[in-house]
């Protein structure tokens, strides 16, 4: 069998990478091959290789333990000192036993096991340091270290802004799989939902892993979302803008009014607390009304009159500075 591929040469990051490399590095794969936008033969398994390095790399636990016991860090028990387990490995590739003693190469001296050249058993070595259960009646090709939890998986799930508002319900085809989704109400960009349960697969009967979905808001011609702060255009008329008005304005969560303050210019934010992104485990965000003045685009005649006389008369000059 071969060898599994390296979870960092999978997503084509060193060994040194930083949390924010990874993510970017798994973003950019899972853009590339997920399924329901790559047809060819190899992206889901290229996408389910490269959501099972991610969900690794991106826990700091499972990453310290990767790096120490590579392939089989899901396997050795916590307990088990990386040195002894590498020098056990390079004896069991060395044939499947080591000589130990002050002659034994990988093993001399090892807790006492043998002296003066005694051969010792690696599969019965391995039994002792992993409790005894890498002995007779072991599953061929591996160490019968029972149940393998599933890796987590993420994958991101695009919804639209009255979605994230009123929150929802999904059906999504992911992996081969259609999977029920409750978008909470007040989701965010970049928050995360989990499905237990909904991720790779156990090996031996293990639990499987859990589905992550990073929410990802789609841009709305109406709105502008931050966080849970929204923002919307509020187009006056020179004359509202200068006297002073109550306009109305939409809102995700319906039409309101705001009060507009006389001598309101263009990119003025008007707030309304509390009529944001709503939080069911707090304060709301807010929504800004930013000021955009509109003029007629074809004045009538008398328009065009007023508006010269005020030119006339008026001593404001926009381009001055104040």
């Amino acid at each position: 069998m071969a060898p599994a591929r390296d979870f960092y040469e999978i997503l084509g990051v060193p060994k040194t990478a930083g949390q924010d490399e990874i993510q970017r590095a798994y973003r950019k794969l899972a853009r590339k091959y997920h399924p329901d936008v790559n047809k060819a033969p190899d992206a889901e398994d290229r996408f389910k290789e490269a959501s099972e390095a991610y969900a690794v790399l991106s826990d700091p636990e499972q990453r310290k333990r990767y790096d120490a016991f590579g392939e089989d860090f899901r396997r050795v028990p916590p307990d088990v000192d990386p040195e002894t387990w590498a020098r056990a490995r390079a004896g069991a590739g060395a044939g499947g036993r080591a000589r130990a003693g002050a002659g034994a190469g990988g093993f001399g001296g090892f807790g006492g096991f043998g002296t003066g050249g005694e051969e010792v058993d690696l599969e019965d070595l391995l039994g002792g340091i992993f409790g005894g259960r890498a002995g007779r009646g072991r599953r061929p090709g591996g160490f019968g270290w029972g149940p393998m939890p599933g890796a987590d998986q993420e994958a991101e799930l695009e919804i639209g802004l009255d979605e994230a508002y009123h929150g929802g319900h999904r059906t999504i085809r992911l992996n081969g799989r259609t999977i029920d989704v409750n978008i909470p109400v007040g989701v965010t960009d970049g928050q995360r939902i989990r499905l237990a349960g909904q991720g790779g697969r156990g090996g031996e009967g293990g639990q499987p892993g859990d589905l992550y979905l990073i929410v990802r808001i789609t841009p709305d011609p109406r709105y502008r979302v931050d966080g849970r702060d929204v923002t919307v255009r509020l187009p006056l008329a020179p004359w509202e803008a200068a006297l002073g008005t109550t306009a109305p304005v939409g809102t995700p969560g319906g039409d309101a009014k705001v009060k507009v303050p006389p001598g309101s210019s263009c990119g003025r934010r008007l707030r309304l607390r509390g009529r944001g992104l709503p939080n069911p485990h707090g304060g709301p965000g807010d929504l800004y009304a930013e000021v955009q003045i509109k003029v007629p685009p074809q004045p009538s005649a008398e328009e065009r009159r007023l508006f010269e006389e005020l030119a006339a008369k008026s001593s404001f000059d926009p381009r001055r500075r104040s």
